[in-house]
């Protein structure tokens, strides 16, 4: 099954819609919010990294569909690509959460969320650039890594919501604080659940 030195276009659809996630969380990460015009540019932006990606995952549905073999259960296939799109998905949510609470915010913590995602992410087109190139059991070492960025944010998370209910006296920021804060958790959490589809192909087919 993985004797061929060909690139598998189902690995090589799997590789664009990692690429095209991590870019999305990247961008998130580095854009510079000063102002309300920035938080719309910003998400206008994510929803186009979010429509493309919603394009890439029709497209390999398509090739799924029309394709009496695959390199893997066609079942771990759909199940990593709609995991990958959770992370892009959840990026989208959390920027559009920003806007509507005109939130231009950026403290430290959500910056922190934002590093180890954006680590997560990397991760995961290092992963799946090995899938692409059929070399499962080095997959391990960046799983194992996205794993420990989840932890990290969990770290966060318990700090940042202590840290806020001990000092934000104003409901309605500490309500605004906390939502973003458990979006960022979810994003994190997608990551781990990409690092777990990884690690059930490795399992199937290594």
């Amino acid at each position: 099954m993985f004797s061929s030195r060909k690139p598998d276009p189902f690995f090589l659809s799997l590789h664009k819609i990692a690429e095209n996630m991590k870019e999305a969380v990247h961008y998130a990460r580095d854009f510079r919010i000063e102002t309300i015009a920035d938080l719309k540019e910003l998400s206008v932006k994510m929803k186009k990294y979010e429509t493309d990606g919603d394009d890439l995952i029709h497209e390999l549905i398509v090739m799924l569909n029309k394709s009496f073999m695959t390199p893997i259960e066609r079942e771990d296939i759909l199940a990593l690509a709609n995991k990958m799109d959770d992370v892009l998905d959840g990026a989208e949510h959390c920027v559009a959460r920003f806007e509507m609470f005109s939130f231009t915010e950026i403290n430290e913590s959500m910056r922190k969320f934002f590093d180890y995602i954006s680590k997560s992410a990397d991760e995961i087109v290092a992963a799946t650039d090995l899938l692409n190139r059929k070399d499962l059991i080095a997959m391990r070492k960046h799983i194992i890594l996205i794993k420990d960025y989840e932890r990290q944010c969990d770290e966060i998370s318990r700090s940042s919501t202590k840290q806020l209910f001990l000092h934000e006296k104003d409901p309605i920021r500490l309500i605004k604080f906390r939502d973003i804060y458990d979006q960022l958790e979810e994003i994190a959490d997608s990551c781990q659940d990409v690092a777990n589809t990884l690690e059930t192909i490795i399992m199937r087919n290594a």
